[in-house]
């Protein structure tokens, strides 16, 4: 990621002693530390004047490893703590994966900026001992197991390969790479976000990136995957200035029409709707969709090409592409799986977030 150079907006005044201090809210994960790092390494470039204080917090689903994440409503599970504090006035920022967000913010919180994006596609991370044998999805044999918590991945997997066996996977990047390189362990390969896995320093573990071509079948990414928001107070345009030189102008474009397809569908992290954007020549964006049933037998698709501009194009855009998926079949498909997802609120085998 670069940082585009533009002089610092905020800074203290001459003879001015006290330095300027944001604090900066974040989970206390590593890849969230990680990208708080890059996060403020990028912005004291921007505002040299300015100190930048980090104040890490434990999600609700951080605090609770065991029941289900379904169970907690969907909405707001990472965010919840973090925008509380904002709101208290005890935070002045909040560093949040765009993936993450709900795509309606509490009443007085804003997104103010997205910062330049990671590589948004999901990737294949290959068992330990397995590496000479397994490289793609396509090479793993029938019954082959594939560790993921999300329904989203496990749709559209099962759409290409409908042999190929899945389990949850729960925990941070490590916790998960672990579990799938133990000994003992049942995976063949778990799916993650390439952009975790290169901030986090683990690129080498990649044996196969997916996307919209992948070989037997389009993948889809999450609404935002790859994105870091950045959300403050409304109304702060202290923060808003401090911000401004480092939104990356087309990854919110193209975010914002991501969270609008998923706004307009009211598909909250539980849902499996995929995504793609992709800039093309000038300023037109090209939009993927998908909603893939659990078992993957059945599936809505849609795509569009439209010159976008600004926030409230692409919000618009969106919606388009939302009604699109709709037409082809989308709603019964979200239907059926939030009945099932309401009648199976008990059982052992959880839905989770993509």
């Amino acid at each position: 990621m670069s940082t585009p150079a533009t002089q610092p907006i905020i800074t203290p005044s001459a003879g001015e002693t006290q330095r300027t201090v944001v604090r900066i809210g974040t989970r206390k994960s590593a890849l969230a530390l990680a990208q708080v790092d890059w996060v403020i390494a990028s912005l004291q470039k921007l505002h040299p004047g300015v100190e930048f204080e980090v104040c890490p917090m434990l999600s609700t689903a951080d605090k609770d490893k065991i029941t289900a994440l379904y169970k907690f409503g969907g909405k707001g599970l990472w965010t919840n703590e973090l925008e509380a504090a904002l709101v208290a006035n005890e935070l002045d920022i909040i560093v949040h994966c765009a993936k993450d967000m709900p795509t309606a913010l509490p009443e007085g919180c804003t997104l103010a900026c997205f910062t330049e994006r990671e590589d948004p596609r999901d990737v294949v991370v290959v068992k330990k001992g397995l590496e000479d044998k397994y490289k793609t999805l396509a090479d793993l044999p029938e019954g082959a197991v594939v560790g993921t918590s999300s329904v989203r991945r496990m749709a559209q997997i099962k759409r290409r390969y409908p042999k190929l066996q899945f389990r949850d996977m729960r925990g941070n990047i490590d916790t998960r790479v672990k579990k799938l390189d133990a000994e003992d362990s049942e995976y063949s390969v778990l799916i993650l976000a390439a952009a975790g896995l290169h901030r986090t320093g683990k690129r080498g573990r990649i044996s196969q990136y997916l996307e919209r071509d992948t070989e037997g079948g389009s993948m889809l990414y999450a609404v935002g995957q790859g994105g870091l928001a950045i959300e403050t107070r409304a109304g702060d345009t202290k923060m808003y200035e401090l911000l401004r030189p480092f939104e990356d102008e087309k990854t919110m474009l193209a975010i914002e029409a991501e969270r609008s397809i998923m706004r307009t569908l009211e598909g909250g992290c539980s849902i499996p709707i995929g995504v793609e954007t992709k800039w093309q020549e000038g300023n037109k964006l090209r939009l993927t969709g998908c909603v893939v049933s659990i078992a993957g037998t059945e599936a809505a698709d849609a795509e569009s090409v439209e010159e976008i501009a600004t926030r409230e194009q692409a919000v618009a855009f969106g919606k388009k592409v939302a009604q699109m998926l709709v037409d082809n079949g989308a709603q019964p498909i979200l239907d059926a799986i939030n009945a099932d997802r309401e009648a199976s609120r008990d059982k052992a085998e959880p839905w989770v977030p993509a």
